[in-house]
């Protein structure tokens, strides 16, 4: 299955943490926050949103890091994506 955003929205796959911190603690996964870098999976066309032209900033394969608790949380074939406004997204990280 195919996950295509409408309007300004983004679908976000989270991008795994370390399980094990610089100085060679492992953490375990209760331990370990909700990760805010993902990779972006799907991008919307943009548009006229509100009577505003909005322009997508962002492309497919780019790691970003968005909002810790924004956006709606999807399961599809086994996987967790997140699809939020490109509004949300507060960086992309190079």
């Amino acid at each position: 299955m195919k996950i295509k955003p409408l309007a300004d929205r983004v679908v976000l796959k989270a991008v795994e943490l370390e399980e094990t911190t610089k100085s060679g603690i492992i953490l375990a996964a209760s331990a370990q926050e909700k990760p805010q870098v993902s990779e972006v999976v799907a991008v919307g066309p943009g548009g006229v949103i509100d009577g505003k032209e909005v322009k997508m900033y962002v492309k497919v394969g780019d790691k970003v890091i968005s909002g810790k608790y924004t956006g709606t949380e999807v399961k599809i074939d086994d996987v967790d994506y997140t699809i939020v406004r490109q509004a949300d997204i507060l960086a992309v990280v190079e």
